[in-house]
């Protein structure tokens, strides 16, 4: 009789890490056929576990009506109807051995002892050591140890009772006991181990999660960024230009007509930058425009823009650019933080006077700092919609925190305020510092 743990009922189905894809001819149709079992275990445990019971009896019944349980027999003489209640008395109980295994052992455990006094040795005997199993596999170690005494109590009383059987009758249940009990702690180890890889699993999976919705957050902040730069610069530039030719329009037809063209190819541009920035959106990101970001070379049309839309700007540029130009990230923030710069100088910058505007970029060894200055009335000393502006806070648009959190990405600074040594409430000035190089941590 096959004393061998049933092993392939207690493992949860599907979480066997040796189905792979690379497993051999032998074992894949092996780890399939367990992954059924399994499968059909959790389906229905009652009728698997009524099953297995069935087939033990039927084993140990065999057994005993074959005469087979005389071979090993101390006493061949033992009653037959006591050897087949005992083989009863061993394998009925294993319908319960999964919910209540230390339970089942107390009860095999006098039957075990009237099996090792009387001589009989039934194989059926052995059928503890399943119960042993399930013992390790799912109780503490202190059960295990109760186990191995209810095991061993009764075989120890009987080899006291017949002296010269203390090797046919203790060392193989010894043997099996120990077997069963490693089989038990090596699948209980292996499930554990599983259920951690799941668990970490599903804790990879929730960080995932958490990655890519603080990843989207922070993609909705720069697309958003983005658009207030785009629509906020051109839209200022667009209202000056109307504002321009609306003024030129009864003396001089022919400005009105050049802020008309101004404003068409600004509102174009202003559309060409939308639909690229709006592309990364679509459903087939290949198929957006890959149009390069702004950086420094584009500074020059940038203010011929500005200019157009009637705001004097000049440029000056001081020390020598590096022979590594500053990487794009870097070149959009300044371009974005001159293009703000100017756009609010636009808005809030008053008309009377007439504002006007410089941009000077200044290149250090390890920084490239832009200061861009105007003479505007809106100083942020007063208490009007120009100050409001100045400050980013009008409307609730991004202004001057917007350029704060470009600058902080590359871990540079960024002041803004009125302008230094003004003698009177005009004058604005947005200084950017950013670093060449990444600051190493």
């Amino acid at each position: 009789m096959s004393t061998t743990p049933d092993t392939d009922q207690d493992a949860t189905p599907g979480t066997s890490p040796d189905a792979t894809p690379g497993t051999t001819p032998l074992t894949g149709p092996i780890q399939r056929l367990l992954q059924r079992v399994r499968a059909a275990d959790a389906r229905r445990p009652l009728v698997w576990d009524g099953l297995l019971t069935t087939s033990w009896i039927l084993f140990a019944v065999l057994d005993i009506t074959s005469g087979g349980w005389r071979t090993v027999a101390l006493d061949p003489t033992v009653s037959g109807t006591l050897v087949l209640l005992m083989s009863v008395a061993f394998s009925a109980p294993l319908l319960w051995r999964r919910t209540h295994p230390l339970a089942v052992l107390v009860f095999m455990a006098p039957v075990s002892l009237v099996n090792a006094w009387s001589g009989a040795v039934i194989q059926a005997a052995f059928l503890q050591e399943i119960v042993v199993f399930h013992v390790a596999l799912r109780l503490p170690g202190k059960a295990l140890a109760w186990a191995g005494a209810l095991v061993a109590a009764p075989l120890v009383a009987g080899a006291l009772h017949r002296p010269h059987s203390w090797d046919p009758m203790i060392v193989p249940h010894l043997w099996a006991f120990a077997l069963s009990a490693l089989l038990g702690i090596v699948v209980r180890t292996r499930k554990e181990y599983t259920a951690a890889l799941v668990d970490r699993a599903h804790r990879l999976e929730l960080e995932r999660d958490q990655q890519a919705r603080l990843a989207a957050a922070a993609e909705r902040t720069r697309i958003a960024r983005e658009m207030h730069d785009i629509i906020g610069h051109n839209l200022s530039v667009i209202t000056g230009l109307a504002d321009g030719g609306a003024y030129a329009a009864a003396k001089s037809p022919e400005r009105a007509a050049q802020a008309l063209e101004a404003i068409g190819t600004t509102s174009r541009q202003a559309l060409t930058e939308l639909r690229r920035l709006l592309g990364v959106l679509r459903d087939h990101p290949a198929e957006a425009d890959r149009t390069p970001q702004p950086t420094l070379d584009d500074m020059d049309e940038l203010l011929t823009g500005v200019r157009t839309a009637g705001l004097p700007v000049r440029l000056h540029i001081h020390g020598t650019p590096p022979s590594a130009p500053p990487t794009a990230g870097r070149q959009l923030t300044v371009y974005r933080v001159v293009q703000e710069a100017l756009t609010n100088t636009l808005k809030h910058g008053g008309t009377a006077p007439a504002p006007t505007a410089e941009v000077t970029l200044t290149y250090r060894a390890t920084e490239l700092e832009a200061v861009i200055t105007d003479t505007g009335t809106g100083t942020g000393t007063g208490t009007g919609a120009d100050t409001a502006g100045r400050h980013g806070s009008g409307g609730g648009g991004q202004g001057i925190t917007g350029m704060r959190e470009r600058a902080s990405l590359y871990d540079g600074t960024l002041e803004a305020g009125p302008l230094p040594g003004s003698a009177s409430a005009t004058g604005w000035q947005v200084r950017l510092r950013l670093p060449l190089e990444d600051t190493l941590s």
